[in-house]
């Protein structure tokens, strides 16, 4: 008797699982922000005193960052 039941219940869940992969055609996109906000003020700083930018995109680069992860 434990068959007639599980057999059914198995087809079911596995028709529920096929149904679900479809996923509808929507395009899923993430994003991984491996550094810290110290990180990137720190790299930041570095590209500064190397001369890469200048005092105000320095500025305006670090309150980006702050910004971002307020």
């Amino acid at each position: 008797m434990k068959k007639t039941v599980l057999i059914p219940a198995l087809l079911l869940s596995s028709l529920l699982a096929l149904v679900g992969c479809g996923g509808g055609g929507a395009k899923v996109e993430s994003t991984v922000n491996a550094t810290t906000m110290g990180q990137e003020l720190q790299d930041l700083e570095e590209s500064y005193k190397k001369g890469l930018l200048t005092e105000e995109e320095y500025k305006q680069a670090r309150k980006a960052i702050l910004k971002r992860y307020q």
